[in-house]
C-alpha cells in the first residue's frame, strides 16, 4: 500500500475498541483498522526485545511498525540522567529492541524527534551524522522541533543533507508557534520513504510544557474536512517523489486521532486492513435493526 495511515500509540485510542476489549488484545484489534502504528514506549524506555516479539507474533503481517527513539537518544535527557548515559550501550539496546520486528520485514522505520533547543549548528550536525552511523542498516526517520533547520538560508542544505546520509524526513504538520515548531516542508529526502506526522494546530498549547497538563492540551485538535482534504492531494504530490508514505495522526488529546485517520482514509478510497469502510460504527454502536412490522 503506497500511503499507510495509522496512530502513535494504540493503548488509549477507545474510540477504536468496544467493551469487552481487555488492554492486552487493543493492539491485535488495532490492526484490524489501520495497517501501521507508531510505538511511542520506546521513547520513555528502550522496550524489551521479547515484547517486540509479543507484538510481532500476536498481530497479523498487515501491520508495520514506527518506532520512537529512546530519549536518551535525542538529547531529550539533560542534566545528570544525561550525564549518566552510555550512548554505545543505548543505541546498542535499542537496535537489538527491533529485531524482531526487522527479522518479520516490518518496521518501517526507527523515528528520531528531536527536542525544541536542538537547532542547527555545526556540533548538532555532528550528532545527527553519528546517531545515523551508530543506526546502520536500520531505516531511520529524521523530525526536528527548531524553526532554524528550515530557515530560508538552511532549508535546501538541511534537505540535501538528510538525503546524502540516507534519514528519512519526517514531514511535520503542526502549529506555527515560534524556534519550537517548524514549517510543513514537503519535500521527500528518501526515494522509497516519507513520513508525515499530525501534531494538529493548537498554537495556544504548544509551547506550554511547564503546565502540569501540557500533554492534554498541547495536542488537542481536531482536522476538519477542508484541512483533510487539502492533506489528501498535498499525500499524492509527495508521492510523486517517494514510493511509500507512512502517515502518523498524533493529535490524541481529545481522541481526535483514529477518527481523523478514518476520515482521510476514506478520502484516499482506502479499505481498513480487514477489508472494511473505514468509517463503519463497531457493532455495539450500531442502531440496532428493526423490522418493520415493529414500526406498527
Amino acid at each position: 500500500m503506497p500511503i499507510q495511515i495509522g496512530l502513535a500509540g494504540w493503548g488509549d485510542q477507545d474510540r477504536l475498541y468496544g467493551p469487552g476489549i481487555r488492554a492486552k488484545d487493543r493492539l491485535n484489534e488495532y490492526a484490524k483498522h489501520f495497517p501501521l502504528v507508531e510505538v511511542d514506549s520506546s521513547f520513555y524506555a528502550i522496550q524489551p526485545k521479547e515484547r517486540f516479539a509479543k507484538w510481532v507474533e500476536e498481530t497479523p503481517d498487515t501491520l508495520h511498525f514506527i518506532v520512537k527513539a529512546y530519549q536518551g537518544m535525542t538529547g531529550h535527557q539533560r542534566g545528570p540522567a544525561a550525564r549518566d548515559n552510555d550512548p554505545e550501550a543505548m543505541f546498542a539496546a535499542f537496535r537489538e529492541s527491533l529485531q524482531p520486528a526487522v527479522e518479520a520485514g516490518r518496521l518501517k522505520a526507527a523515528l528520531f524527534q528531536y527536542p525544541p533547543w536542538f537547532d542547527c549548528t555545526r556540533e548538532n550536525v555532528r550528532i545527527l551524522r553519528e546517531a545515523k552511523l551508530r543506526m546502520n542498516g536500520i531505516p531511520c526517520a529524521l523530525e526536528f522541533r527548531h524553526q532554524s533547520w528550515f530557515a530560508p538560508e538552511y532549508r535546501d542544505k538541511t534537505l540535501a543533507f538528510m538525503q546524502a546520509e540516507q534519514w528519512i524526513h519526517s514531514v511535520c504538520d503542526e502549529p506555527q508557534a515560534g524556534l519550537g515548531s517548524v514549517p510543513t516542508v514537503l519535500k521527500a529526502t528518501d526515494r522509497s520513504v516519507t513520513m508525515v506526522r499530525f501534531h494538529g494546530r493548537n498554537a495556544a498549547g504548544w509551547n506550554q510544557g511547564g503546565a502540569p497538563n501540557w500533554r492534554d492540551v498541547r495536542y488537542l485538535y481536531r482536522y476538519n474536512e477542508t484541512e483533510l482534504r487539502e492533506w489528501a492531494e498535498m499525500l499524492r504530490q509527495l508521492q510523486l517523489e517517494s514510493e511509500h508514505l507512512c502517515v502518523i495522526f498524533n493529535n490524541n488529546s481529545g481522541g481526535d486521532a483514529a477518527d481523523n485517520a478514518k476520515q482521510l482514509m476514506a478520502m484516499l478510497e482506502q479499505r481498513r486492513p480487514d477489508g472494511r469502510d473505514p468509517l463503519e460504527p463497531r457493532e455495539d454502536e450500531k442502531p440496532p435493526e428493526v423490522e418493520q412490522l415493529d414500526l406498527f
